[in-house]
């Protein structure tokens, strides 16, 4: 046989068996309950298996069976603190991964209560995705600080300096962000905008100072931010933004 030949069929066998593993890692999240319990946990904070099996409607034996499958394909992470265990998402990856799936996923139905109704809008005007702002606000943001010169698309994202000075006056430390492990910017695809809102180190770091701020404030059993009237001025003040 051809060397080429045998590369090439020795290629196939490779690209095949990594179908599989991708398969394989799919087949986890390729439930209900599985898939709602990680999209709970996009709201970057950490959850108990009871949490979870109440937000879900099933029972808690079934909810741990549920968050083995999980943990065991990489999807979250345990913690234990005390007698207490608590999970939640490994990984800001894991969360793209679920936003990307969500663009591709058919619209839900409508809210059958005026409650759900109002926590859907909420979710779609702003809402943490993991460890930053999404939805309306989140793409806001993103559009803003491009369009009074803070962020850089050209070539790479990157932060001018503008950028940088306007970041210090917010409270954030960008040096502190570049020694980081991390990806300072991250640009993430929101599945409720279709458009892209600002991930990495500096997403993270534009969420917990707006919470600390007082600008949003989390809905207690969703994702959904409450944009409070300091928000409210703050963002179309400092970029422009109107929530």
């Amino acid at each position: 046989m051809p060397a080429e030949t045998t590369v090439a069929h020795t290629g196939g066998m490779d690209s095949r068996a990594h179908g599989e593993a991708i398969a394989s890692v799919a087949a986890v999240i390729a439930d209900g309950s599985r898939a709602t319990m990680l999209l709970a946990l996009l709201d970057g904070r950490a959850w108990t298996a009871t949490e979870l099996a109440v937000h879900t409607g099933i029972a808690r034996s079934t909810t741990t069976e549920h968050l083995h499958a999980l943990a065991a394909a990489g999807f979250i992470e345990e913690r234990y603190q005390g007698r207490h265990r608590y999970v939640r998402l490994a990984g800001e990856s894991t969360a793209k991964l679920l936003e990307l799936l969500g663009l591709s996923a058919p619209p839900p139905p409508a809210p059958q209560s005026l409650t759900s109704a109002r926590i859907d809008r909420a979710t779609r005007e702003a809402r943490s995705c993991y460890n930053h702002i999404a939805g309306v606000l989140g793409v806001g943001i993103y559009d803003g600080m491009i369009a009074r010169g803070y962020l850089e698309t050209a070539g790479s994202l990157h932060l001018t300096a503008a950028g940088e000075e306007w970041c210090a006056e917010f409270g954030i430390d960008t040096s502190e962000l570049a020694r980081a492990k991390r990806p300072t910017l991250l640009p993430c695809l929101d599945w409720t905008e279709r458009r892209e809102h600002l991930a990495g180190g500096l997403g993270t770091e534009l969420l917990a100072r707006s919470l600390a701020k007082g600008w949003v404030e989390r809905i207690t059993g969703s994702r959904a931010l409450r944009v409070t009237a300091a928000g409210r001025n703050g963002f179309a003040s400092r970029l422009g933004v109107v929530v």
